[in-house]
């Protein structure tokens, strides 16, 4: 989170590589009658804007706060993202591959599901940075939110490949060059 996923899926777009991203699926989730329903269900009306629209901060402030409502609404959203990733997949399937973007790709097992897995490093304090504009978030509810994520120390570990996305480091040619060797 905030490590600069979306700007580097934009490098591979630039190249022609279709990008799948789960925020974006798990977003519309809640514009569907029956995972709204699921979620008042877990979470109660407070989560609610009295015109009946998820208050989508106020679900955060809470999921985040408790592991075992976290989890829950994760039990809600990533089947359905899972199965939109399916349909993704089977419409792209001529293309060399596709690329999975998700800031929990190992916190829920999604690495299992990937041929490879591409991390994108940003240190702690500039992802805060980029985080508080993004988000409009302070240190403390972004902190939170990591918190509740793998370190990226650790992700980065884990991957087949790092993007190191700082700036100054030519991102492009990073790409470029795992571009390469993702089409073979």
């Amino acid at each position: 989170m905030g490590c600069g996923k979306s700007t580097v899926v934009a490098e591979f777009a630039k190249l022609g590589v279709s990008s799948f991203v789960a925020d974006r699926a798990g977003a519309a989730c809640y514009e569907d009658a029956a995972f709204l329903a699921e979620v008042r269900d877990l979470l109660g009306d407070e989560v609610f804007n009295p015109d009946g629209a998820p208050d989508k901060r106020r679900i955060a402030a809470k999921v985040f706060a408790n592991p075992q409502l976290l989890a829950g609404l994760n039990v809600l959203v990533h089947p359905r993202v899972m199965e939109a990733f399916d349909r993704f997949c089977a419409d792209h399937s001529a293309e060399p591959y596709v690329l999975f973007e998700s800031a929990i790709l190992y916190d829920y097992g999604f690495d299992r599901l990937m041929d490879k897995v591409i991390c994108v490093y940003l240190q702690l304090d500039e992802r805060l940075e980029r985080l508080a504009q993004r988000d409009k978030a302070g240190r403390d509810e972004l902190l939170a939110r990591i918190a509740n994520q793998m370190p990226a120390e650790e992700m980065m570990r884990q991957a087949d490949y790092v993007i190191l996305n700082y700036e100054g480091n030519p991102r492009q040619r990073q790409v470029a060059y795992f571009d390469k060797i993702l089409r073979r």
